[in-house]
C-alpha cells in the first residue's frame, strides 16, 4: 500500500518544490496529495466555509488513505500579506481547526522563511 501525506499549501510556486522535497525528506511517504489555495494558512485560519478544502482533504484521507495533514505558510505571500508573526499564529490556528475535523491525523504545521527553508512550527 502507498504511503501518503497531505499538503495544504499556498499555490505559490515558490514553495511548492521546497515544501515537496521536506516532506519526502523527513517523512517515509510514497506521494503528498497537495491542496492548494491562495494564502492557504490564512485561509484556514479566517475564512468561514472551508467546505471546498474539507472535500479535498476528505478525498485525500479517506480514499488515498493519507496519514498526516501539513499546513503552510510562507514568507512575501501575496495571498495573505500579513507579517511573519501573524502567519505562525494562522498557521497553529489552522492547525488547531484542522484537528477538529480529522481527529485521527497528525496535523503539523510548516512555515517557508525567507531563504525558501522549510521549518516545522505547530503540531496536534
Amino acid at each position: 500500500m502507498d504511503r501518503r501525506i497531505t499538503c495544504l499549501n499556498c499555490m505559490d510556486g515558490r514553495v511548492q518544490l521546497p515544501v515537496l522535497t521536506w516532506l519526502k525528506s523527513n517523512y517515509p511517504v510514497d506521494f503528498v496529495d497537495v491542496i492548494t489555495e491562495a494564502g492557504m494558512d490564512g485561509v484556514l485560519a479566517k475564512q468561514e466555509d472551508i467546505t471546498e478544502i474539507l472535500r479535498s482533504i476528505a478525498v485525500s484521507v479517506n480514499v488515498n488513505k493519507s496519514t498526516r495533514l501539513f499546513v503552510v505558510g510562507h514568507h512575501d505571500c501575496r495571498g495573505n500579506p500579513v507579517d511573519n508573526d501573524t502567519h505562525h499564529t494562522q498557521i497553529k490556528e489552522a492547525v488547531r481547526r484542522l484537528r477538529t475535523h480529522w481527529s485521527k491525523q497528525e496535523v503539523s504545521g510548516l512555515w517557508v522563511n525567507n531563504p525558501w527553508n522549510v521549518e516545522l512550527v505547530a503540531e496536534s
